[in-house]
């Protein structure tokens, strides 16, 4: 079975603090939109979170057994798991078999605040991984996530982001400048 990630999930070394998920494949799903929003009182920070709506949405396919979900489960708690329908995913390679795939998601987000805002550090950890894509990954990305013009904490030099792994730093000069267009964009009213 796959399931579909699309935020820290898209980070190699931040799958491997969860579990031993085998290959990744960058695909995109139709149908699903990504927003920076709050899960709940337990997250100090407002992650990405999804939903079955309008637009599309990249990440990447992992492909993983019953135990390592199971693993993936507990990470992703404050999330439902739902299974996409096979049509709504696009990838470069053929899914295998008839394999389920699925997304964590969140219908009733509420939009992050400055006791929960965006962490700069878990904004680098999922750039870093599309990065490792491609560049044209990582601005697909930022152009189709919701919400960036709600409070942002740069907490580089102290990490309030629990699965800050993978950013190396000649990844920081490529993803301030993603984030500067992309926060200039909703700044001046433009989407």
């Amino acid at each position: 079975m796959y399931i579909f990630g699309y935020g820290s999930l898209i980070n190699h070394a931040s799958r491997l603090l969860t579990g031993q998920a085998k290959e990744a494949q960058p695909a995109t799903v139709h149908g699903l939109q990504r927003h920076w929003g709050k899960v709940d009182g337990s997250y100090r920070i407002s992650p990405l979170v999804a939903a079955l709506g309008d637009g599309h949405c990249n990440g990447v396919l992992v492909k993983v057994d019953e135990k390592v979900l199971q693993q993936f489960d507990h990470r992703e708690r404050g999330y439902r798991r739902i299974e996409l329908d096979p049509a709504q995913v696009k990838s470069q390679q053929p899914l295998s078999g008839d394999l389920p795939v699925w997304v964590y998601t969140k219908e009733d987000h509420e939009p992050p605040c400055p006791l929960q805002p965006i962490m700069q550090t878990y904004v680098d950890t999922v750039l870093a991984g599309c990065l490792s894509i491609s560049s044209s990954f990582a601005n697909r990305f930022v152009e189709t996530t919701i919400g960036w013009h709600h409070p942002l904490e740069n907490d580089r030099h102290q990490p309030k982001y629990g699965n800050h792994v993978g950013v190396h730093e000649d990844h920081l000069a490529h993803i301030d400048q993603l984030l500067s267009q992309v926060r200039t964009k909703h700044h001046h009213g433009k989407t």
